[in-house]
């Protein structure tokens, strides 16, 4: 006999007064189980007193019962009870003037001061949870209608406890409703963000982070382009026993494919294996079938761990952004290059003979040079 509302300010959980009002609350669990409320917002808030709606037309003048959804009577026979009094956190079913027939409107009470609404409209239950929630409605600012200018939407309903049959013919979808073009329509422009601020928008921001993370890696060089992605064919290696050497490692992965390279990472001081090691296959295909039979083997007393590398070192220097696109193409070697074209003017700087040259320049000015030199000045000199 609960009903979870997800709003766009937090959940709120509703026990309901199934025995005092069955009616009532009946119409309020199958409102709810069809989806009636979903994108719907609370048109009127005033502190201390109200948050109310299930207007889908947010006039507060539409809306109608559960039955009058299935085609009949839009309203339900309100059930006024003494017992059931209006104070902070109740939910009542709006009643109609004069009859108390209640249809889909609903409020829920933000003070304690409301007992004049006793005996006007149903009390179908009570706030169980999330009156934090609520206290965050009550403070709402609002425009002159008392329509808060940042719309409090309820975007889902979850049924978590129903003693009650359907009527023939309810729709209970399972999943959140997409809101139809004149939801949309009605919400403003705060409130269509906040509903757009779903999973979907979720991942685009992680994406967006991990964009810029790279951007930044690339720009102080940790990475040779921000669109850099792992080989798929090199598997990394770890926990490997120290006495494992990377010729032993080779004959165990070769029963899988053709290897290009296969290499344990030692200390560059002390020659020491560090325990992890890279090992590349020509075929993408064997490094799958080797990553899938490989983890947690023993090799040499020890269990291995074995996944796919997510090293970049191996393509840094290989690839050069182009200016046309942001595309890239491989970087190309000049030297011995045939179709390079023909420069009258200038050299490349590590052209061999260019080299050269610079060596000769530099050598004529060192000290030692001149140092070594000054004898057969001073030879030429007295002989003259």
């Amino acid at each position: 006999m609960s009903v979870l509302l997800e709003t766009s300010l937090g959940d709120i959980v509703v026990d309901l007064f199934v025995d005092e009002t069955p009616l009532a609350s009946k119409n309020f669990l199958k409102l709810c189980k069809s989806k009636y409320y979903n994108f719907t917002y609370f048109h009127r808030v005033e502190r201390d007193f109200i948050a109310q709606a299930g207007d889908p037309t947010g006039t507060g003048n539409g809306g109608q019962s559960i039955y009058g959804q299935l085609g009949g009577s839009a309203l339900v026979t309100g059930e006024i009870r003494p017992q059931l009094k209006h104070e902070r956190g109740t939910v009542s079913m709006v009643g109609q003037s004069g009859t108390g027939a209640v249809g889909s409107q609903f409020f829920i009470a933000l003070g304690d001061q409301v007992d004049y609404l006793d005996g006007k409209h149903t009390v179908v239950g009570r706030v169980a949870e999330g009156m934090s929630v609520v206290d965050e409605l009550n403070q709402s600012i609002c425009d002159k209608d008392s329509r808060p200018l940042r719309d409090v939407l309820i975007r889902h309903t979850i049924i978590l406890d129903d003693p009650f049959d359907d009527p023939p013919g309810l729709q209970c979808p399972s999943s959140p409703l997409v809101p139809s073009r004149e939801q949309q329509s009605l919400l403003r422009i705060e409130a269509r963000y906040e509903q757009l601020a779903t999973a979907d928008s979720e991942s685009a921001r992680r994406e967006r982070d991990a964009r810029a993370q790279a951007l930044t890696l690339e720009m102080i060089g940790d990475l040779p382009y921000a669109d850099v992605r792992p080989p798929e064919n090199i598997l990394f290696v770890c926990k490997l026993n120290p006495l494992t050497q990377s010729d032993d490692l080779h004959t165990i992965f070769a029963r899988f494919g053709t290897i290009d390279s296969c290499q344990v990472i030692c200390d560059p001081d002390t020659g020491a294996s560090l325990g992890y090691a890279f090992v590349e296959f020509r075929e993408k295909s064997a490094c799958e079938e080797a990553y899938f039979k490989m983890d947690n083997v023993l090799v040499d007393d020890r269990r291995i761990r074995v996944d796919f590398s997510q090293s970049v070192s191996r393509v840094r220097g290989k690839w050069v952004r182009l200016h046309d696109g942001g595309k890239y193409q491989a970087r190309r070697k000049y030297r011995g290059d045939s179709s390079r074209p023909a420069v009258d003017q200038y050299e490349m700087v590590f052209d061999s003979g260019s080299k050269d040259k610079r060596r000769q320049q530099r050598r004529s000015r060192s000290p030692s040079h001149r140092h070594r030199r000054s004898p057969d000045r001073h030879r030429r000199s007295r002989h003259d």
